[in-house]
């Protein structure tokens, strides 16, 4: 317990100075003594600088895809409540892994290019994948005429790129809470797709 405990004040000062300073701008004595220990006691508890990257964007990777995972699992091909509802949801899951824990999901979306070449590819990959719910969902819309007739790779970029943007600007103290910025959104994101007079 106090081994996880330690780890995680760790990933915690990391992930803050990641977003800070960025990964080739932090050091490993910059982490040490953010948790207030020696430097090389560090590697007591973490391998490598790279090791503490890979873990904290591994385990947000992780939390974005059982959020889009849930989403599909309450509505497998939206056929249910429908391509816009399920756009809808998938973009308010994926603002909610962002503002719940704002310093993981901005290394995730800036500083996964740093990973060592294997862990870089198993994460392009994975984002592919996860942005392959997000054109699927656009898809179906089209085809079924709730959307308009959008190129779908183009289309979730343009919402990615945006939901992404969050974590330049989000503040757990600032003017909106987390709830109200996933609404909205999720309200962008239906207008920039949907068909005119189209509904939910």
């Amino acid at each position: 317990m106090v081994e996880t405990t330690r780890r995680r004040e760790i990933e915690d000062a990391a992930s803050t100075l990641f977003r800070e300073r960025g990964y080739s701008g932090t050091s490993v004595r910059d982490i040490a003594r953010a948790v207030d220990i020696q430097g090389a006691s560090l590697y007591a508890h973490v391998a490598s600088k790279q090791e503490v990257l890979w873990s904290i964007i591994e385990r947000t990777a992780v939390r974005f895809e059982a959020a889009a995972e849930a989403v599909e699992a309450a509505d497998p091909g939206a056929t249910v409540f429908g391509p816009g509802v399920q756009l809808i949801s998938l973009v308010r899951a994926h603002a909610g892994v962002v503002t719940d824990d704002i310093e993981r999901a901005s290394v995730f979306v800036h500083e996964w290019r740093a990973l060592d070449a294997g862990r870089r590819d198993d994460i392009a990959r994975r984002r592919d994948a996860y942005e392959a719910r997000f054109r699927a969902a656009i898809v179906n819309g089209v085809e079924t005429g709730a959307f308009a007739p959008v190129d779908p790779t183009l289309a979730a970029s343009f919402i990615l790129t945006a939901l992404n943007g969050i974590v330049a600007w989000y503040r757990p103290d600032g003017r909106l809470p987390a709830r109200a910025i996933a609404d909205a959104y999720a309200d962008l994101a239906l207008r920039a797709v949907q068909a005119h007079g189209g509904s939910r």
